[in-house]
């Protein structure tokens, strides 16, 4: 097990019904989860909400948000494992950047 710290990227796509404030807070939320374990969120970029290339169970839209963070790998696992169980989220996709 890892025990060096890495920089990631996180995408995800939330729910399109939240607003500005709730997805600020959805967001900062799981990112405690890194802070907590001693790893540093690096920038946090709110995209907004845009247009799904497809369809996803039934939403057409979604509020993207990009956050590169620096973390150990078993951090990493655990925020993806926590948001991928909140219904809020529909979908995610965490990237190591220094490989």
């Amino acid at each position: 097990m890892s025990t060096r710290m890495h920089k990631y990227e996180l995408m995800l796509i939330a729910n399109p019904e939240l607003d500005e404030n709730s997805l600020k807070k959805l967001v900062d939320q799981y990112l405690e989860t890194v802070t907590n374990e001693k790893g540093t969120v690096d920038n946090i970029d709110v995209w907004g909400r845009r247009k799904l290339a497809y369809e996803i169970n039934g939403k057409t839209e979604g509020n993207y948000v990009v956050v590169t963070y620096t973390a150990l790998p078993a951090t990493s696992d655990e925020l993806d494992r926590l948001l991928n169980l909140n219904e809020s989220i529909v979908r995610t996709k965490i990237l190591r950047k220094d490989k």
